[in-house]
């Protein structure tokens, strides 16, 4: 069927309004990078926008300096790997038996799991059971505390429940366990939803420095972002230091938290191609039965 003119004129409209919403999105991603790459004189003078002024390198040699830093970003990956399996598969094996109807007690632990949402214990009582645990100074005390996420497990939940209950029942007269029915069945149709919820984890651990600011003390066990912290931290300067008399080959903080948070941010931005066909489908899709 010929589309009309309004619907063309309609369809236009709407793309021009993504891409200027998509514009808007990347213009402080743009500026960040454009100011960890420009001198200090041009940073200074405000004549950075979205493009780089007077190319320079020296924050980012700033960041690199600290011969900590590439051990710190490695043990943060193997934390955030460590930390999203753990995670996953306590999601995994919480929600899907809270799909079963014939659970007792199922409506008590789903209000138990609500209230986790509203309501916590509170920094400090958590952190005297890290340490009574004795979880401090160790990769358990980022990865422990936080293995399920109240929300997502509604989510995950609410995807399970979705899935067509004669699957399942068909399996079961084939003999299958309850554990041999998600492994073959339940899990193969929810790629979607995993992919998504991992990524949600992965991103959460990886943006992560407060607790380890609480329960770290040892420098090998320091995640990225809180050895960028530290390192923003310690080469801050007084306004009057930034504007006059200021060492031309030392950055100023604006350009060193610029390089900061882009050579943070890039490693996980990496991730999100490989998810991006699961990602809004399995957004869409655990939202749609609650």
């Amino acid at each position: 069927m010929k589309r009309s003119l309004n619907d063309k004129w309609i369809d236009t409209s709407i793309i021009v309004v993504i891409t200027a919403a998509s514009f808007l999105c990347l213009v402080p991603i743009l500026h960040l990078a454009a100011v960890s790459l420009s001198s200090n004189a041009a940073i200074i003078s405000n004549k950075v926008t979205v493009f780089p002024v007077e190319w320079s390198t020296l924050a980012y040699q700033t960041v690199l300096k600290d011969g900590k830093m590439i051990s710190s970003l490695l043990f943060t990956i193997i934390l955030v790997v460590l930390f999203t399996v753990i995670c996953m598969v306590m999601t995994i094996c919480a929600a899907y038996p809270l799909t079963k109807k014939k659970l007792k007690g199922r409506d008590f632990c789903l209000l138990l799991i609500l209230f986790t949402m509203f309501f916590s214990g509170g920094l400090i009582p958590e952190y005297l059971l890290v340490k009574s645990l004795k979880l401090t100074n160790t990769i358990w005390a980022l990865v422990l505390p936080g293995m399920i996420n109240a929300f997502y497990l509604i989510i995950l939940k609410s995807f399970f429940s979705s899935i067509p209950e004669e699957l399942e029942e068909s399996a079961r007269m084939d003999g299958s366990s309850h554990f041999g029915t998600l492994l073959r069945i339940v899990l193969p149709l929810s790629l979607p939803v995993l992919a998504t919820l991992s990524l949600f984890y992965a991103v959460g651990r990886w943006n992560g420095f407060m607790d380890a600011l609480f329960y770290i003390t040892k420098q090998e066990l320091y995640p990225i972002q809180l050895k960028l912290y530290q390192l923003v931290i310690s080469n801050q300067m007084s306004d009057s230091t930034a504007t006059e008399g200021m060492n031309a080959t030392a950055p100023i903080p604006e350009s060193l938290k610029a390089a900061s948070i882009m050579f943070a941010t890039i490693p996980i931005l990496l991730v999100y191609p490989w998810l991006q066909r699961y990602f809004i489908s399995g957004m869409m899709i655990g939202a749609v039965k609650g």
